[in-house]
């Protein structure tokens, strides 16, 4: 009898066992994720073969396998596989192996193959530096062209602003702890604002120091790399006082570390290399062992931190510490094989557009810094080649308050950041609308304005991110995005975005819905089945609140939760938004239809389970949206209960809404809507709106303009069938869609009529 590996059953939380035969491969060979037996990291073995038998003569081995994951070297020619698992032992198979599951390849597929370990960095001189972004050749190459073309590279700009004013700033001080070391919001961002300005100085006056052979630039990039090197790796700056200062501060290091070898003396180079590693270790031991993303994946800045430190500072110390080929090859592994965790092949990201910028901006530099060092372009990913979608559709460059999930920017406009990342992915695919979205943002926002807002400051520096594209890229021609798809369906997230006319912000319709099998987790929020609603440049059902801090009650009690979204309440209970991760991904939904027919958009999303964890007497929750005409809307509602209960039907605008018995109408600076309740099946609806932000400190938010919340109440009842007309129109025109309602037969027929036209909405009787 032959013995089995034990497979330990995966869930919501984890890795998956993939491929198998449901697996829809997105590229070739595919990514091989398995569960681990033990908590015990052992080194595996991975067989794939054309046969069940798994023949010698039509099997490939694989081993060791270090960890749960991995990537072949090699496409595999299109057919039926099947692939085991199992312990490398002795330095060979132990011969006891998983259950054997298959695959298909297709033809076509992208061929993304990963170069094996033993020979990922055979072409590499291990005494050269630099190594992050340059080498030496291209450092004299630099040095050339500035002396020809110092504004055409982005060299003046850089130096100017990015340069010379660490030239003559004092020494930034070691950051002081939190008082009692409890944290502050306040203290915290002022931190690692702080630590960020300590990355710019080094980074910019090492790298301006080497390429211009200038002694006194160097001397004081010299002096900022050793002040920071005295900085006490366990104090305040740590991984697990303040992640985000010991990501800058290790970044920090690593760059002066690489681009001032030749600069150091020996004695130097090991005291900032040992600091260094103290901190990388930090990182890669909460990583690996702590966090074990590549079980877990879900830890938006321990995978974040696979970009700004491991990358980075790994590339720094190869070969001169041990340790740091092997969390290199971790985070080069994780990249191909498992990222992201937060989307897919369409490109979505399901945290929202303001942590798809955040994580991009550190992916994007890293996968540069891996391209650039070891010729692996992790970029020609079908994720990477998709991705640029996702802003483009769901957070256009004319829209405000129009998409979901915590953001930073909440209130202004995609910001200068999310444009230039577009660009850079205009660069890697030659796509055109990308290049176009970074033209629209880059016209309304200056570097000097941008700057002056914490989200960016403290986060990235636009003139050495302008050098960098310049040097390695080279951006296709703008083209607006008159083909884009009127509906949208992000299928790896559960996002569906309606447009008409995004190429013309003062004609722009947009409605975008979600309904996500990422339910709260992590920077997403309970609102499944949610919409908004952004109209010939006015946000009219928005994403209501601030954003005030992460854990702030702002952030908790109100916009965390379902109150706060134009979605439904079910007897004054929204969708799990709390802390339990597993709860968070239980609390889901799903897009089950998406489609636009002869001018209808379509989408129809389920969020019971969303509700369900909250209100276990809900057993259906559906929510259909048909844009009718490119013109309006009618949203469609479905609420099925145990036992009698009441609906909410909930929307948000930035004013205060004029109610009559069954509309309400909102009067904006731009445009104008009309909401209409058309139907509801247990009778008619009690319309009211407040102005308040419940349960939320009024400290934080002092100053700050009201927001309006307005309520649909109905009768209670176990079954309801809701239906509500949206109607959005320039502040210049008039618009009239006139109704009426036929339930004669065992359905209740919805007519709607505009400009001579009729459409039919059908909806299913409660008997």
């Amino acid at each position: 009898m032959i013995q089995q590996w034990f497979e330990p059953k995966a869930g919501p939380l984890t890795v998956q066992y993939e491929p198998s035969e449901h697996t829809m491969l997105v590229e070739n060979p595919p990514r091989f994720t398995w569960m681990a037996a033990s908590w015990e990291e052992l080194p595996y073995v991975l067989q794939v073969s054309a046969e069940e038998t798994f023949d010698d003569t039509e099997t490939i081995t694989y081993g060791p396998i270090h960890y749960n994951f991995y990537t072949p070297d090699r496409p595999f020619s299109p057919g039926t596989y099947y692939w085991r698992y199992g312990m490398w032992k002795d330095g060979r198979p132990s011969g006891v192996w998983s259950q054997v599951r298959t695959f298909t390849i297709s033809n076509g597929l992208p061929e993304t193959p990963l170069i094996s370990r033993e020979h990922r960095y055979n072409n590499i001189r291990a005494v050269e530096h630099p190594r992050l972004w340059l080498n030496a050749n291209e450092v004299s190459a630099l040095r050339e062209r500035i002396q020809t073309d110092p504004e055409g590279i982005g060299w003046r700009e850089f130096y100017e602003h990015s340069v010379q004013p660490w030239l003559t700033r004092e020494l930034i001080p070691e950051p002081a702890p939190y008082p009692d070391h409890k944290r502050v919001a306040k203290l915290w961002r002022q931190m690692y604002m702080d630590c960020q300005e300590t990355l710019y100085a080094i980074r910019h006056l090492s790298i301006a120091g080497v390429v211009l052979q200038d002694k006194d630039i160097i001397a004081k990039a010299k002096e900022w790399l050793m002040h920071v090197s005295q900085w006490n790796p366990n104090g305040t700056t740590s991984r697990d006082y303040n992640d985000e200062a010991a990501f800058r501060v290790a970044g920090a290091l690593a760059w002066g570390y690489d681009w001032l070898y030749s600069e150091l003396t020996k004695e130097e180079r090991e005291k900032i290399r040992s600091v260094l590693f103290q901190r990388t270790e930090q990182v890669a031991y909460h990583v690996i062992e702590r966090s074990r993303i590549h079980h877990v994946p879900y830890d938006s800045h321990a995978v974040r931190s696979l970009s700004s430190v491991l990358t980075p500072c790994c590339i720094a110390m190869l070969f001169e510490e041990d340790k740091a080929r092997e969390w290199l090859d971790y985070a080069i592994e994780y990249f191909a094989t498992i990222y992201t965790p937060w989307g897919g092949a369409d490109g979505g990201w399901a945290e929202g557009p303001m942590y798809w910028t955040t994580g991009m901006a550190f992916v994007t530099e890293a996968l540069n810094l891996i391209r650039k060092f070891t010729g692996i372009n992790l970029f020609s990913r079908p994720f990477f080649q998709k991705t640029g979608d996702f802003p483009l559709y769901v957070f256009p460059p004319d829209t405000i308050r129009a998409s979901f999930c915590d953001q930073s920017t909440l209130g202004d406009p995609p910001s200068l950041k999310t444009g230039t990342l577009m660009r850079q992915f205009a660069g890697i695919t030659g796509n055109g609308m990308y290049q176009w979205y970074y033209e629209q943002v880059s016209a309304r926002e200056t570097i000097e304005e941008a700057n002056k807002k914490f989200y960016n400051y403290g986060w990235w520096d636009f003139r050495f991110d302008e050098l960098m594209f310049r040097h390695d890229y080279r951006a296709p021609s703008a083209a607006s995005p008159t083909n884009i798809e009127s509906v949208k369906w992000f299928r790896d997230i559960g996002w569906v975005a309606m447009h008409h006319r995004m190429e013309v912000p003062e004609e722009h319709v947009m409605l975008l819905m979600k309904s996500s099998k990422y339910g709260s987790i992590s920077h997403s929020h309970g609102d499944q089945n949610a919409f908004v609603l952004h109209a010939y440049g006015e946000p009219l059902a928005i994403e209501s609140g601030y954003y005030v801090a992460f854990g702030s009650t702002m952030h908790m009690n109100w916009r965390r939760q379902t109150k706060s979204k134009n979605a439904l309440l079910i007897d004054g209970q929204g969708q799990y938004a709390g802390r339990d991760k597993a709860l968070n991904l239980q609390a889901s939904g799903k897009v089950e239809e998406a489609w636009e027919r002869e001018g209808i958009g379509y989408v129809r999303a389920d969020a019971t389970a969303a509700y369900r964890v909250n209100n276990p007497f809900v057993t259906r929750c559906v929510r259909e949206i048909y844009f009718i005409n490119r013109s309006y809307f009618v949203v469609v509602d479905s609420v099925d209960l145990e036992q009698p209960g009441v609906v909410s039907w909930l929307f948000h605008s930035l004013y205060k809404m004029q109610i009559s018995q069954q509309s309400f109408r909102l009067f904006g600076e731009k445009a104008d809507l009309i909401g209409q309740v058309v139907y509801c099946s247990s009778g008619e609806m009690k319309l009211s709106q407040h102005n308040y932000f419940e349960d939320v400190d009024p400290a934080e938010i002092e100053g700050l303009p009201s927001h309006w919340h307005l309520s649909a109440e109905t009768p209670a009842a176990k079954s309801h069938r809701m239906a509500v007309m949206l109607v959005p129109m320039k502040k210049t025109e008039q618009k009239l869609v006139n109704f009426f309602v036929d339930d004669q037969d065992h359905g209740v027929h919805l007519y709607f009529t505009e400009h001579g036209v009729t459409n039919r909405v059908e909806i299913l009787k409660v008997y």
